[in-house]
């Protein structure tokens, strides 16, 4: 519930026999660019309360006024059934002065102001804790706007920008907060008479929908060719048509989303699917499906109840469900292209509104993988993406909206019946995980060598960052320094703790090294698996750990690899490990398991 955070005087004021309260409230959390401001005014106004909501640099501000029974059942609202895609970390209020206010407005953001009980036009640095809003996620195209798509009656029909408050970029188009247009990639598209109408219209989905858009003033979609022999005016007069003839007639088409660009091609032709194993040097891992609807997915794969429920997830993730056993020879012979010598699959369902409009034109899954060549970060500028693949692609259906952060697919299995991760990134960063024992002061991770992700974290938060890849690639190292500068900034996280891996030749241990962070702590490999188990799972310790993943420099300067540890919150001792034996090739060894095999045959 809402905690006092201290009175002013002459803060009720009689009018009509009625008993009139002014109440200043902060709402800390994930409470912009998820409707937060739309879903006030509306409550505020059945309520028939008076005074205005805005965003500011902390989170969201409201200063409201009337009948205290009313603020009453505001406050229990707000707290207890907030948007659907919100979060609520924190309410705060203090009472103020009753002033002369009429109705309820949605106020310009101010990226400085914040609360004081005095004025809502002051700063708050007396009172309210410091704390920064949390970013939205990307959301999946909402039912809502799914119907207008298709809808030939519709001013929207089949725009592929189309979105409301309750879907759309959110992360990805975000260069600063308040979360506000003018801090977007979105910034330098003007909106038209009907847009702003919607935007300024309380009774309207799109009020104060900040990436707001149509065919007269949003982006534009193209289709460019890389072979000159493609280029006709089919293919430019509809890019999604044109689109859809290539990946039909066997091409690979690069496709600009919503954190990067993917490589398509039709997951029904085993020539089309090898064409881009061996353009993209991708030799045998699998590629990622997209299919249009949950019962495609079934005529493919077994999927049960928890599965289904993490498709359909406004998250969108990659699922990797099990392949039927029964299906078509021609599916099954598509199906380990796709994955070979691989019983799981992973499928995902559209989630852009280009996505339904490309998936719909086709008629059949597409192969769905990253845009880039095997081991290299996910290509998110235009530029870039135009130099790293045109190799790949026959052709690039893109459009002129930048993308502020990439921000690869999750990709996520259920076991057990509960949802795990393989990886966490579009749709779920950067959400903050919450954890059981607060952090003492701010801290930055910038994990491992391989499979990078880094980690800013504060008090019971942490916020684990989008997937960056193999830090053997200089665009993935350059992602990762680029990535934290941002991180910082957007989720108010100023760190002083650096913790990185013992391996001084990882280089993210280099970078942590150059970073102007005053204390460095490193942590030993198998040691750091363990214990984000044990925050994963709310646990404190001591606890016995089986970490047998790969190697990792130990304690005593050897590399170790299959490790028993005893751990609690204040470190690790090492009780038993698997046997030294020599590393045949180095780190040959490590990628070629093989080796190993024959390493411990020898000693044994």
């Amino acid at each position: 519930m809402p905690a006092t955070w201290r009175a002013a005087p002459n803060s009720t004021a009689a009018t009509g026999g009625r008993v009139i309260e002014r109440r200043v409230i902060a709402v800390d959390g994930m409470v912009q660019g998820v409707g937060f401001r739309p879903y006030v005014h509306g409550l505020a106004t059945a309520l028939s309360l008076a005074g205005f909501v805005r965003n500011d640099a902390r989170g969201l501000m409201i200063d409201v006024q009337g009948e205290t029974a009313a603020l009453d059942d505001f406050l229990r609202t707000l707290v207890a059934a907030p948007p659907p895609t919100a979060r609520v970390a924190r309410v705060q209020t203090i009472t103020a002065e009753v002033r002369p206010c009429l109705g309820f407005r949605i106020a310009s953001s101010d990226p400085d102001a914040t609360v004081t009980s005095g004025s809502a036009e002051e700063a708050d640095a007396k009172g309210r804790q410091i704390s920064r809003p949390l970013v939205s996620p990307d959301i999946a195209t909402c039912g809502e706007c799914l119907a207008e798509l298709f809808d030939p009656a519709n001013r929207r029909y089949r725009y592929p920008f189309i979105n409301c408050t309750h879907c759309g970029p959110r992360f990805t188009i975000v260069h600063d907060l308040p979360y506000d247009r003018p801090r977007t990639t979105m910034a330098s598209f003007r909106m038209c008479a009907s847009c702003r109408a919607e935007y300024e219209n309380p009774t309207d989905r799109r009020f104060h929908a900040q990436p707001i858009a149509c065919s007269d003033c949003g982006p534009v979609l193209r289709l460019l060719a890389t072979d000159s022999s493609l280029a006709d005016d089919e293919l430019a007069a509809d890019p999604i048509a044109g689109a859809a003839r290539l990946l039909i007639g066997g091409g690979i088409v690069a496709i600009k989303g919503l954190g990067g660009y993917h490589l398509a091609c039709d997951a029904t032709s085993v020539a089309a699917i090898e064409r881009l194993r061996w353009r993209k040097h991708r030799e045998e891992k699998p590629f990622a499906l997209m299919v249009a609807t949950p019962g495609d997915a079934r005529s493919l794969c077994l999927i049960q109840e928890a599965e289904l429920a993490l498709l359909t997830s406004p998250e969108r993730p990659i699922v990797l469900l099990a392949r039927h056993e029964d299906v078509d020879p021609a599916v099954a012979e598509s199906l380990e292209a796709i994955a070979p010598r691989n019983r799981f699959v992973g499928v995902m369902l559209p989630y852009t509104p280009l996505h339904h409009l490309l998936l719909a034109a086709v008629a059949r899954p597409l192969v769905m993988t990253s845009g880039n060549l095997t081991d290299e970060p996910i290509a998110f500028v235009d530029d870039d993406a135009e130099s790293r693949l045109t190799a790949i692609a026959d052709a690039f259906l893109t459009h002129d909206r930048p993308i502020a952060t990439r921000c690869d697919d999750s990709v996520m299995r259920v076991m057990d019946g509960a949802p795990k991760f393989i990886r966490r990134s579009r749709g779920f960063s950067p959400r903050p995980i919450d954890v059981r024992v607060p952090f003492p002061a701010h801290v930055l991770a910038v994990g491992a060598h391989l499979k990078n992700t880094f980690c800013l974290a504060r008090e019971h938060s942490a916020f684990l960052s989008h997937h960056i890849g193999d830090l053997e690639n200089s665009a993935a190292f350059r992602s990762l320094d680029d990535g934290i500068s941002h991180y910082r900034d957007l989720v108010g996280v100023q760190p002083v703790i650096v913790a990185h891996d013992l391996h001084p030749g990882y280089l993210s241990s280099q970078l942590a090294e150059r970073l102007d962070i005053p204390v460095r702590v490193p942590v030993q490999h198998h040691h750091a698996h363990i214990a984000s188990c044990m925050a994963e799972h709310g646990l404190t310790g001591p606890i016995i750990g089986f970490a047998m993943d790969g190697t990792g420099l130990g304690d005593d300067g050897a590399i170790w690899g299959g490790e028993f540890l005893l751990v609690d919150n204040s470190g690790a001792e090492r009780v038993g490990h698997l046997g030294y034996v020599p590393l045949p090739g180095g780190e040959a060894a490590v990628r070629h398991p093989i080796r190993m095999a024959i390493a411990h045959l020898r000693a044994a």
